[in-house]
């Protein structure tokens, strides 16, 4: 039996990789969407799915709320979260409203096609030792030098969005968004935004 899996991220490498690895694993099709809304939309259209994935932070989320909207619209089949930010209580609280599941972004390729096996099969997925709280998402270096709206602002550049886009996103002024780029490229020693992305992703920043 083939599975139909939604897998929603606004960013393309993480989408890409997860569909990479399912459909290589076989056994599966992966549609993919870049924000809540399309994911919805799809849903909609071609749903239910055997298994949507929803990337926490991703545009339109607002948190759980997203969750609980796909949840809604995927008439009962398994939804669950994915997330290189959430907290250890943010896993909880999305698997006591429903999520199936909740993989962190840092699980190896294939224990991550593993979870999305268990959660297609009705099974909840959540790793031990992050539940534990052994292995929640320890700040980097790197992320420690920044603040959350600077973070914010730098997951849009890394998407490729305009400073009209990210401003849109973050409900906050354009100009604003100038300022935090201005001094994103003064921390990160980048020549341009362009550059601040590409610094961020080998930082390994998501």
């Amino acid at each position: 039996m083939t599975l139909n899996i939604l897998i929603a991220d606004d960013h393309d490498m993480v989408r890409e990789t997860i569909a990479m690895f399912l459909d290589a694993d076989g056994g599966s099709t992966t549609v993919a969407a870049s924000d809540l809304q399309e994911a919805l939309d799809l849903i909609n259209g071609q749903g239910p799915f055997d298994l949507v994935l929803l990337d926490y932070t991703m545009p339109g989320m607002k948190g759980l709320e997203g969750l609980q909207a796909a949840l809604d619209a995927n008439d009962g089949k398994p939804v669950g979260l994915i997330s290189g930010t959430a907290t250890r209580l943010v896993a909880e609280q999305a698997l006591e409203m429903g999520a199936i599941g909740f993989l962190p972004k840092t699980l190896p390729a294939k224990s991550l096609v593993n979870a999305v096996r268990f959660m297609a099969a009705g099974e909840i997925y959540a790793p031990v030792s992050f539940m534990s709280g052994k292995d929640g998402p320890e700040e980097t270096d790197f992320e420690k030098a920044l603040s959350d709206r600077e973070k914010q602002v730098l997951r849009g550049l890394i998407g490729a969005k305009s400073n009209k886009e990210i401003a849109r996103e973050l409900d906050l002024q354009e100009v604003t968004i100038k300022l935090h780029v201005k001094t994103l490229c003064r921390k990160l020693d980048a020549k341009n935004r362009t550059d601040a992305a590409m610094i961020a992703r080998d930082a390994g920043f998501m």
